[in-house]
């Protein structure tokens, strides 16, 4: 099994990474492979609206020359997902935001299932405010994929402004650690429905 964690922050090693790599401590610790995905900083491209992923039908984006492609590809290999973002004025960053637009719309496009029954969740670096609303996009994203949306004890959005401040938030940690335990619990029972 694998779990893939996308960065959308342009910090490779920032708050938002902090937090996925916590998440993978603990899936890593039930034997789940996990593999950390810069897409902040990318130079991702907007959709351009043009529907093409929707007429041909191939599980991709028209547009070749960035990251968006191999990134659905990697989603669509991978058994579970998460989706880091700052918050960037009370949502997700612009590389995030190109991603679930373009992803949504192949996925979508390819007639659905692309994404279907990935065990997902999204993760927030928060300064102070709006990290609902950037949460809130993500999980959208996971619901109109028909991913699986999991849950921990509290929103999944952890407190910091300087590179490394979340780790002084200790429950926002603790959260991150019951969501790692929560992903692999649902990931183990559906991989062993599946043998």
């Amino acid at each position: 099994m694998k779990v893939i964690g996308i960065n959308g922050s342009p910090h490779r090693e920032g708050n938002t990474a902090i937090i996925i790599r916590e998440v993978f401590h603990v899936l890593e610790a039930h034997g789940i492979d996990t593999e950390f995905i810069q897409l902040g900083g990318s130079g991702i491209r907007p959709c351009l609206g043009c529907f093409q992923c929707c007429e041909l039908k191939n599980g991709e984006c028209i547009i070749k020359t960035d990251i968006c492609n191999e990134i659905l590809e990697k989603m669509k290999a991978a058994e579970g997902i998460i989706l880091g973002s700052p918050v960037y004025t009370s949502d997700v960053t612009p590389e995030v935001a190109a991603l679930i637009d373009r992803g949504a719309l192949v996925s979508y496009g390819a007639g659905g299932g692309m994404l279907r029954h990935k065990v997902c969740a999204s993760v927030t670096a928060v300064r102070r405010a709006g990290g609902m609303h950037a949460f809130d996009t993500m999980n959208h994203f996971f619901h109109i994929t028909e991913g699986i949306l999991v849950g921990a004890a509290y929103w999944n959005m952890v407190y910091g402004l300087a590179p490394g401040d979340v780790r002084k938030d200790e429950e926002g940690m603790a959260n991150m650690r019951n969501l790692g335990e929560n992903m692999a619990w649902l990931l183990e029972r559906i991989h062993a429905k599946e043998q």
